[in-house]
């Protein structure tokens, strides 16, 4: 009997295991088909969507805000990328995240689609008004974040709030955050412009930077270090 249920307890962790993994393995693939499918499309502005090529073994696993609140509840470690696909500044960027964290060994960055959860506003007469409301878990990962994000402007007017701006990729250690990183170059004016290799090489360290901070889960880890 003693035997037996070694067994049972043996083939239920391998089946976990599996599970996991083809979930992850369906993740990366949901991720390369969702940047690729807008490939060299043109947007409202008849801007046309920068190609990317993104690798089947990418490390991002889908998350909702909520998910990541638990994660932050749960004093977990883990990285979030928050982006969208439309999102120019993002797709000049993802390519060189996924190699930085191919050579980091950083097998899963938890990714959050902030398209449609932000809140929306604009400046009227020189004031700030609403237009739509952030969900309730997007507004809590403001307040979670504060340490590391951008204060929110519009025009060159304060919100007085942070915002999770896209791409932004956040380092959390024991639950609290320790870095942003956009992977962003001065270099890189226009989104839409060709990445150099001085622009790709600078994503590509900033992200590794990140990743080893975690690595490190230095409690001095500031967002401009590196």
């Amino acid at each position: 009997m003693k035997k037996f249920c070694v067994i049972l307890l043996f083939v239920f962790v391998c089946f976990c295991i599996t599970s996991c993994s083809d979930n992850k393995k369906s993740d990366s693939l949901k991720f390369k088909l969702e940047y690729e499918s807008i490939n060299n499309l043109k947007n409202d502005n008849n801007k046309k969507y920068r190609e990317v090529n993104i690798s089947s073994d990418n490390p991002f696993v889908y998350a909702t805000a909520s998910s990541i609140v638990e994660k932050i509840n749960n004093n977990e470690t883990f990285i979030v990328f928050f982006a969208f696909k439309e999102c120019p500044w993002c797709r000049s960027v993802v390519e060189e995240l996924i190699k930085a964290a191919k050579d980091s060994d950083v097998s899963t960055i938890y990714y959050v689609d902030v398209k449609d959860i932000r809140d929306i506003k604009k400046v009227d007469n020189g004031q700030v008004v609403d237009v739509k409301s952030g969900s309730p878990a997007y507004m809590q990962l403001i307040d979670n974040f504060d340490n590391v994000l951008d204060d929110y402007t519009l025009d060159g007017v304060s919100v007085s709030e942070k915002r999770i701006y896209a791409p932004n990729l956040i380092a959390v250690s024991n639950g609290k955050a320790i870095k942003l990183e956009t992977g962003i170059s001065d270099e890189l004016k226009d989104p839409y412009q060709d990445l150099t290799d001085s622009i790709k090489s600078f994503s590509y360290n900033k992200f590794k930077c990140l990743m080893k901070c975690l690595e490190e889960e230095s409690t001095t880890c500031k967002k401009n270090s590196c």
